[in-house]
């Protein structure tokens, strides 16, 4: 019976070459249910990320091998799991790097081990409404599209689309597109994009939402600087232009 339940519990990489970080992390997501995988250095992490195929992966920037960057990179090439970064460096470009590089979040250190968890349950939880969401309209057979002039997204399959060509998006770029889509011509704010798609109310910094829309952006626009799909309303929010 305890062997069931472990095989049903979430599991989540911790990737940090401090050990005794490491171990506290190990011990508090135990403690809270998950099962846990470790890697001290960035080449171990994404042979272990490949393989085993965690839920979730907890990423230190500065790692012997290969740094996080990098790994967030290779990692991305093959597979969608929420990556949250973790970072001793309260730096701007640290953090946007990780965005861009298709990461789901960022955590500075020191963090609160209440914070982390907040941020790991509202990354799960999205994950798990998403993969509920496909099996549904699987079983269904039904399709299910939202459709803005060129921009298509099809829900069955988590596929953005313009103009016929399917856009790489990760689980969380799709996420917003979607939000912004079901209510396209309406703007939604910073504020309500954070609590909605990332699943939690000002647990995080804005800068990831504007971070995440200009990667997307940059993903569905021919002309970035004069977009016309996904718009920017200055001081307020972001957009889908009504075609």
């Amino acid at each position: 019976m305890e062997n069931t339940e472990r095989e049903n519990q979430k599991t989540i990489l911790i990737v940090d070459d401090e050990q005794p970080i490491v171990d506290i992390l190990v011990y508090n997501l135990n403690k809270e249910g998950y099962n846990t995988l470790e890697a001290n250095d960035g080449v171990t992490a994404v042979d272990i990320a490949l393989e085993k195929k965690p839920d979730l992966i907890l990423l230190d920037i500065m790692l012997p091998r290969m740094d996080g960057l990098t790994v967030c990179k290779k990692i991305r090439t093959k597979y969608n799991m929420p990556i949250l970064m973790l970072t001793a460096k309260d730096e701007e470009i640290d953090k946007i790097l990780g965005l861009e590089l298709g990461a789901d979040d960022y955590i500075t250190k020191p963090f609160s081990v209440r914070e982390l968890m907040a941020r790991i349950k509202a990354n799960l939880r999205k994950t798990e409404v998403t993969d509920e969401h496909v099996k549904v309209d699987d079983k269904e057979n039904e399709t299910n599209q939202i459709v803005v002039g060129d921009l298509v997204l099809d829900l069955n399959r988590i596929e953005a689309r313009v103009k016929d060509e399917v856009l790489n998006l990760t689980i969380r770029e799709f996420e917003v597109l979607k939000y912004l889509a079901s209510q396209s011509g309406q703007v939604v704010t910073r504020e309500k994009l954070l609590e909605t798609v990332w699943g939690y109310e000002y647990y995080g910094d804005i800068r990831t939402v504007d971070v995440t829309v200009r990667r997307i952006r940059g993903k569905i626009e021919k002309l970035k600087d004069s977009p016309k799909i996904l718009a920017t309303k200055r001081g307020v929010g972001y957009y889908i232009k009504i075609q």
